[in-house]
């Protein structure tokens, strides 16, 4: 695989993966929410913290398989792409709390 390709994905992977709490009212991505009631924004913040966990895997084991070997980061790396998928989030955040009404 080319390199390009691997970063080019992984980032479409977090930008698609960000915003998936936004979109979708599922408790947990498969279950779904009680008629009349709404999916709450801590849940939906929790699955966010999750999938950047998963996202953060699969960027892992993407670099292993091109590379050959993970390189060291430090907690600044983390933070920054914590602070990058937030970001990544945004368009889903303002679609469900200012555009949508329920």
């Amino acid at each position: 695989m080319n390199n390009d390709l691997v970063i080019w994905s992984l980032l479409l992977l977090a930008l698609f993966s960000a915003n998936i709490p936004f979109l979708s009212n599922r408790k947990y991505f498969y279950k779904a929410v009680e008629a009349g009631l709404k999916k709450p924004t801590w849940l939906r913040f929790a699955e966010l913290i999750f999938l950047y966990f998963i996202v953060g895997l699969i960027g892992l084991a993407l670099e292993n398989k091109v590379n050959g070997q993970i390189h060291a980061q430090d907690w600044e790396f983390y933070a920054i792409t914590f602070f990058m998928f937030l970001v990544f989030a945004v368009p889903g955040f303002i679609y469900r709390y200012t555009y949508k009404k329920e």
